[in-house]
């Protein structure tokens, strides 16, 4: 118990210091790596496990000590972040303006890249029934999409997929913690080819697809991930 006390120690110096979620893997890599001739690395050889086990231990130490911040794990990896009851008084020391919150065209958008990717731009827009070339830069250089190669299909278009920063923004540890993922993953939605977009996003609003103009159907509509708007 002392060692892995002692190693909790040395992980939560990791923690305290590290500007994103640090991974097992990364953490355990950083203590393995830790070179000092004036004091030895008693665990040059500490396994990914043995960090779990001091991870977890730490999580419950922080909840039963009752501090002002929690471990959290997310985004793949594990962060110390402040206990959401004390939110109106750290929110003093950043007064400055919160960012612009994303449009409700960009967030459906942003669902649809998050539900079906990697995928392209036109199979987005035959979804959305209109062109999302604006709304796709916005998630583009807020860090929320980036591009994920080219489809094998005549053109070659890109693909488009979310980033790690939209599992952080969202509060996720991965994309299998999205809402009705399996429902919302395995439904039938317009393909490129099928839709020709009828409208711009710039007004902010969703026109129904051409497809569905015809049929009479509702356009199909993702789900938006849960979390922070801005």
């Amino acid at each position: 118990m002392r060692c892995v006390m002692t190693l909790s120690r040395f992980i939560e110096a990791l923690l305290f210091s590290a500007q994103k979620p640090l991974s097992i893997r990364e953490v355990a890599t950083a203590i393995r790596g830790a070179e000092d001739e004036l004091s030895p690395n008693e665990f040059s050889r500490v396994r990914e496990a043995e960090v779990a086990a001091a991870l977890e231990q730490l999580k419950i130490d922080y909840v039963e000590q009752q501090r002002a911040f929690q471990l959290v794990e997310k985004a793949e990896g594990w962060q110390l972040a402040t206990d959401t009851q004390y939110a109106q008084w750290v929110r003093q020391l950043f007064p400055a303006a919160k960012p612009a919150r994303l449009s409700a065209p960009a967030l459906e958008t942003l669902a649809i890249i998050a539900y079906r990717q990697p995928i392209t731009r036109s199979d987005v827009e035959a979804v959305r029934g209109v062109n999302i070339d604006g709304v796709l830069q916005t998630l583009m250089e807020r860090g929320l999409v980036k591009i994920a190669g080219r489809a094998e299909i005549p053109g070659r278009p890109l693909l488009y997929e979310t980033t790690q920063f939209f599992l952080d923004h969202f509060g996720l540890r991965n994309l299998e913690e999205l809402p009705n993922v399996e429902e919302l993953r395995t439904r039938h939605l317009p393909k490129a080819g099928a839709v020709v977009p009828t409208s711009r996003d710039d007004a902010g609003s969703l026109g129904p697809s051409a497809s569905a103009k015809a049929s009479g159907d509702k356009p199909a509509r993702a789900t938006t991930p849960q979390g922070r708007g801005d």
